[in-house]
């Protein structure tokens, strides 16, 4: 492993003890620099420098560059703290309509750790349900909200707020129902409103999965970014802290057992073992690890897939469009075919697999040919600006990518 990304971990797991790094001189200015960069990338900018500020490297920095990391964490910590008191007043309302959806991720995540809006969240995902979506519709409208926007999906719809950095995902289903890899997974948590608990946040109860469903659902969350164009580490942060605090409350033979429904088995077992082996505190108790410790993988290559894909795997454009090969792959693999790159699947893809990218396919499928074009210029366009567009490059990175998912069992 590189250097820069050993120490990216190590600044990252000492953010999450709620340490400092213990670098001396031995880490000089551009090391820091390229950590600070990684950071930037996975969007974890405040943790990292609130472990490494007052290192040596990091004060040795020019002062343009170390003022400037100060104030994008200040700034990014600011934001996120009136988006935390934004959607608590939100959700407030909510259940003032008698409306009581389920947060997932976000809130629910950042508040384990030491300082929650040091960790950055761009969206708050909250579950409703197909029979709760009008009257929770109806709530967020009045409250202010906003829906619509790019890349509208008939199970979720985004709103935002005027004047506001607030940005909320109202799911209708966890995942997408017209998928051939993922309409699979919401029957997983069929009972989560059943099953759900509440916490105390900032003063505010807010209702979310239990700790066996929402450690399940971070996972399957992560299974599906891995299965387009990959995910950061912060997904397994959050993984960690979670998996740490609820120990004890989840059934993780359970949560075994559903993974093996869904061939993730080896994949949770490899994001687990990154967490403990490289996030977690090496004075901790993992005994979460037990139920999986029959489970013989190597977790290096996932490991180094998720630091180069950066934050959800858009580290460069041609893994964001080899994206169209891993998920054919996987559809393959659950219809019972040989799974393999489809080159002209992955240029000439089916209207639904882009009608995220071109909502107008959704109601107008016969314009598929329209929106193929589109993309073939889009491929030349990038090509210039950007070597690694290349339609050979995105196939040679779909190809690798399709690589990791055999190792990790995901297909055969």
């Amino acid at each position: 492993m590189e250097r820069r990304y050993e120490l990216f971990l190590q600044a990252l797991r000492c953010a999450l003890g709620d340490r400092e790094a213990p670098w001396g001189a031995e880490v000089d200015a551009e090391t820091v620099l390229q950590v600070l960069d990684l950071a930037q990338e996975h969007h974890v900018l405040p943790l990292i420098f609130q472990a490494v500020y007052k290192c040596p490297g990091a004060v040795e920095l020019a002062p343009e560059i170390y003022s400037e990391c100060k104030r994008a964490t200040i700034q990014t910590v600011m934001t996120q703290t009136i988006k935390t008191e934004e959607f608590l007043e939100l959700y407030s309302h909510l259940l003032e309509q008698e409306v009581k959806p389920l947060v997932v991720k976000g809130i629910v995540c950042r508040s384990l750790y030491s300082q929650p809006d040091y960790r950055y969240s761009g969206d708050e995902d909250v579950f409703c349900g197909e029979v709760q979506f009008p009257a929770c519709h109806s709530a967020m409208i009045q409250f202010g909200m906003e829906p619509g926007g790019p890349g509208l999906e008939p199970y979720e719809v985004p709103y935002r707020k005027a004047g506001s950095p607030l940005y909320i995902e109202l799911h209708k289903t966890l995942f997408a129902c017209d998928h051939d890899v993922f309409s699979e997974c919401n029957a997983l948590f069929a009972d989560a409103f059943r099953r759900a608990v509440a916490l105390e946040i900032h003063g505010q109860s807010v209702y979310t999965l239990c700790p066996t469903d929402h450690m399940l659902y971070l996972i399957v969350h992560a299974l599906k970014h891995f299965l387009h164009s990959g995910f950061g580490i912060r997904q397994v942060c959050d993984m960690v802290l979670f998996a740490n605090h609820y120990d004890s409350q989840i059934d993780w033979a359970y949560i075994l057992e559903k993974c093996r429904e869904l061939q993730a088995e080896f994949f949770a077992a490899a994001l687990l073992q990154i967490g403990t082996k490289y996030l977690a505190d090496p004075a901790a108790d993992a005994a979460w690890l037990e139920a999986w410790a029959h489970i013989e993988v190597d977790e290096t290559d996932l490991l180094a897939d998720l630091l180069y894909g950066g934050i959800y795997g858009s580290s460069d454009r041609s893994r964001v469009h080899s994206s169209n090969m891993t998920l054919n792959a996987a559809a393959a693999d659950k219809r019972g075919k040989k799974a393999r790159g489809n080159v002209l699947r992955t240029i000439f893809p089916s209207a639904r697999s882009i009608s995220g990218r071109f909502p107008y396919l959704r109601r107008h499928p016969y314009l598929l040919p329209v929106a193929w074009t589109c993309r073939i210029f889009g491929y030349a366009r990038e090509s210039i600006t950007d070597p690694n567009s290349a339609a050979a490059e995105v196939i040679r990175t779909g190809e690798h990518r399709i690589e990791l998912l055999r190792q990790y069992h995901i297909i055969d």
